[in-house]
């Protein structure tokens, strides 16, 4: 009884998190507008065998209805055709260019390096950061510059709606969201006076110029595999604001593409978390099983058996109830399929191996693999040294 009314209790603490998150989330409005003269955006893309997602990226971002804006993608040495798509694109749109991406520098992790070439060629005064898997409404640079201006940050950044094409990715990819809106208190680290790192996401992220190179731009995490939380946390350190926005109406993104794609993007980010701190994830295996998992098969036996006092029935009914009305709210902000929430077990299992793979990948020394190149677990354990030494 003690023990159902603790995860009762703390399953209540998270759902009351998870809704300040909700209420907290600013959003670009369809009819936000810059005054005076449109500041020159420069959207810049690392690719990197994109051919199937960057014809689409790119037809997205030339339909902007803002007025003053270049796109910038980067070839970072791509096998397939995304170099010729790209330049195809720029032969008849001239806010469209193509640059080669130079070979990789001892030290530099792929995308950081990708990310400070495209930095130094763009012209603009706002620099966008975009993945090629990422889909655009019209409005979408107007909308969110208008907010930017409001806002001064020295980064914004956000969550964009989470496109699901095939059956295991509408159950697991919705999990990542839940994940975040009822584990971290976004809604007090945006409000304290004092900068404090929010959750960047690299599908998306916008700089004033100056604020990028005054922190360091992307060398100050250029070993860094999860470089978008790094630079968060960076911006921050370095006495910036960072802005996380609910951008799901405004921008989405197709991450992967296959179940094996799914699985290695998942293993890599985990991986990269295990390597900092081997005892990084005992915490959050701890909390995800007994309150996220847990419920429900303690739901399977109040069910099937008959000599449960009721006070615990009730008290494992409000437990799964909670569990689904929070994947009920954050799916139906992030616009996500609504069956994803009722296999709920599932996608949070799924979860659960990648991180234990993870997890065994480090112990043995093993390395990972991301877009054809491998990284060790010792570069992760270097970007968290350096970042803890304020570099």
């Amino acid at each position: 009884m003690v023990y159902q009314a603790v995860i009762a209790a703390g399953l209540f603490i998270f759902l009351l998190n998870l809704l300040l998150n909700l209420r907290g989330l600013k959003r670009p409005m369809p009819d936000g507008s810059v005054e005076g003269a449109a500041p020159l955006v420069s959207v810049l893309i690392p690719a990197r065998d994109e051919e199937e997602n960057i014809g689409k990226c790119l037809e997205c971002l030339t339909r902007q209805d803002y007025p003053n804006f270049e796109v910038l993608v980067l070839d970072d040495r791509s096998t397939d055709l995304t170099a010729s798509i790209v330049q195809r694109v720029a032969d008849s749109d001239s806010r469209v260019r193509l640059i080669t991406g130079e070979p990789l520098p001892e030290g530099w992790a792929g995308k950081p390096f990708a990310c400070h070439q495209l930095a130094e060629s763009a012209k603009g005064s706002w620099l966008l950061f975009v993945d090629a898997d990422t889909m655009h409404a019209p409005s979408m640079l107007r909308s969110v510059l208008a907010l930017a201006l409001k806002l001064k940050p020295s980064l914004l950044s956000g969550f964009p709606r989470q496109l699901g094409m095939s059956l295991p990715q509408k159950v697991v990819i919705p999990v990542i969201y839940f994940i975040i809106m009822s584990w971290m208190p976004l809604w007090l680290l945006q409000r304290c006076k004092s900068p404090k790192p929010s959750l960047a996401i690299g599908q998306f992220m916008l700089f004033p110029t100056e604020e990028y190179w005054r922190i360091g731009g992307h060398e100050a995490v250029k070993s860094a595999i999860l470089e978008d939380v790094w630079m968060g946390v960076t911006v921050c350190r370095r006495g910036g604001r960072h802005v996380a926005v609910d951008l799901s109406r405004v921008v989405s993104c197709d991450m992967y593409r296959s179940m094996g794609a799914m699985w290695e993007g998942l293993v890599r980010s985990l991986y990269s978390i295990v390597a900092v701190s081997r005892l990084a994830l005992i915490p959050v295996f701890a909390v995800g099983y007994f309150f996220f998992l847990l419920p429900f098969y303690s739901l399977w036996s109040v069910l099937v058996t008959t000599t449960v006092p009721v006070d615990v029935r009730a008290l494992v009914f409000f437990q799964v109830a909670a569990i689904l009305i929070m994947r009920g709210l954050v799916d139906n902000r992030f616009r996500e399929p609504v069956m994803s929430a009722f296999v709920h077990p599932l996608g949070f299992s799924f979860l659960f191996l990648a991180a234990l793979y993870a997890g065994g990948l480090r112990v043995v020394g093993a390395r990972v693999r991301w877009k054809r190149r491998v990284y060790s677990a010792e570069a992760c354990a270097d970007e968290a040294a350096a970042l803890a030494e304020g570099q």
